[in-house]
């Protein structure tokens, strides 16, 4: 008997997950990749010696993830080992700096000497943001987004209120801690999500619940392990990866694909389901009457931040550095609004810095350091340029090195950057972001472009600008989610 033929564009989180999806159902599963490897904008970069994370470097939700590899019979750790990192990041001020300790005892201590009476407050956020994290993740984010009818059970209608939908997060996060720096210390995690806190629901308090409670772990070999973990998976099932090789055109007859065009062949599947960028795929792939969206429904949405990335080698160790570090030494509310309201490159930028070899040695050559910088910027931007990425790399670097103590710059001995002009180019990034879609409350589930066509039958769409949004746990559901509504449609 024939197997049922499906092509899935793109070998992301999410490509990844709805062709394993699609496998276990018993179809016969075809990747197609533009890049040479699987990961999308998790790939990984290998200069030197040194190894680095091209993408996403948090790995929060555990559970999420071990989820995923549930359904298929197996663990995460049949694929990658798992460390704990603690401290989990730490965040650098203008006077110093507050490390976020793993352990909540500690956790609690070092709010209580920021604010007093702090800790018996950060208890009771967290006791709603776990209820939000069970319900929301289980009620909210496992499905299509086709419906209101779909969030109509009673645990859901009984429990709005709790969730916090309508309220945003800044207030939500102000009735508890009184202290600027408690307040940006809670509203970090929705910084990425791609709005301000004031622009965020409450409901995601949740990634509060998932940082402080669930952890930041370190994926053995980076989070390119995971990536790896999920392509062995994907191959064991049966699923074919075709790479360097780039979809250019679909078909159709009727409302139907009939056949799918890239630059090196030809397809004839029963259906496909779209891991590249959406707009890419509406815009490119597909003929103008066959658009479920049309360009300024696209122009009007909120996009999440796009990048402004590092990637360097240093010839040394550093002497007082942790994994992850975050750059709040300027103000918070500045660059915040110069990604989200007045979209310009930013006077002074928060930052972010990753240096995988102080937890894993192989991620730099013996007595050596890697690092990914990272300065979230707003989509769109123009004016990307070699001049304006040396820029920025002079601003961050300086203001580490005061914060370390000690200098950095005559010790580089491989550097690469990497920004907006690279999204487009690489991913086929719309407007070259790098999240996606902004999870405001107008842009969250139903409000969120389909992750089926609405004018080809047999077209399906999973990934960060449809449900449920940007992040990798996200990526992960999303193609579950898809996998499932192409199964509910096509049988």
């Amino acid at each position: 008997m024939n197997k049922r033929k499906l092509i899935v564009i793109g070998s992301g989180f999410a490509g990844l997950s709805a062709a394993s999806f699609m496998a276990k159902q018993g179809w016969q599963v075809t990747v197609i990749e533009k890049n040479d490897g699987p990961g999308g904008r998790a790939r990984q970069l290998k200069e030197q010696g040194f190894v680095f994370d091209m993408g996403p470097s948090f790995y929060w939700m555990p559970d999420i993830f071990e989820r995923y590899f549930e359904q298929f019979g197996r663990k995460a750790s049949d694929y990658y080992q798992l460390e704990r990192l603690d401290p989990s990041y730490r965040v650098y001020w203008s006077d110093g700096f507050t490390d976020m300790s793993a352990d909540f005892e500690q956790l609690k201590k070092t709010f209580e000497s920021i604010e007093p009476g702090s800790s018996v407050m950060l208890e009771k956020y967290l006791d709603g943001a776990a209820y939000k994290y069970e319900v929301g993740i289980k009620k909210l984010v496992f499905k299509p987004g086709r419906s209101l009818l779909e969030f109509m059970d009673w645990q859901t209608i009984t429990g709005v209120f709790r969730l916090q939908v309508f309220n945003n997060i800044k207030k939500h996060i102000a009735g508890y801690f009184k202290t600027s720096r408690l307040r940006q210390l809670m509203e970090f995690p929705v910084l990425f999500l791609g709005a301000l806190p004031e622009d965020t629901p409450a409901l995601y308090s949740l990634m509060n619940y998932a940082d402080i409670k669930g952890g930041t772990w370190y994926p053995k070999g980076g989070m390119y392990a995971v990536v790896e973990g999920m392509y062995k998976l994907a191959l064991e099932l049966g699923v074919e990866f075709k790479f360097n090789e780039a979809v250019t055109k679909m078909e159709l007859d009727g409302k139907k694909i009939s056949s799918v065009q890239t630059d090196k062949g030809h397809y004839e599947p029963e259906a496909v389901i779209s891991g590249a960028d959406y707009h890419f795929t509406e815009t490119n792939l597909l003929p103008a009457a066959s658009r479920s969206y049309t360009e300024k429904y696209w122009d009007k949405k909120i996009m999440a931040p796009s990048c402004l990335m590092y990637y360097v080698g240093l010839n040394k160790k550093l002497k007082n550095v942790v994994h992850h570090g975050l750059f709040f030494d300027v103000p918070f509310d500045q660059h915040g609004q110069e990604i989200y309201k007045d979209p310009k490159w930013p006077a002074s930028p928060l930052f972010y810095s990753s240096v995988a070899s102080v937890t894993d040695e192989k991620a730099a050559p013996a007595g050596q350091e890697s690092i990914v910088f990272l300065i979230p910027v707003a989509s769109g931007l123009e004016g990307d340029s070699v001049e304006l990425r040396k820029h920025y790399f002079d601003i961050i670097l300086a203001r580490m090195e005061k914060h370390l103590g000690e200098p950095i710059r005559d010790s580089i001995v491989y550097y690469k950057d990497y920004s907006v002009k690279d999204f487009k180019a690489d991913y086929n990034s719309f407007k070259g972001n790098a999240y996606g879609l902004a999870n405001t409350l107008l842009q969250t589930a139903i409000f969120r472009p389909s992750c089926e066509s609405k004018r080809v039958r047999n077209l399906f769409y999973t990934g960060q600008l449809t449900v449920p949004g940007p992040g990798v746990p996200p990526s992960l559901i999303s193609g579950e989610v898809v996998a499932r509504q192409l199964i509910k449609r096509l049988g």
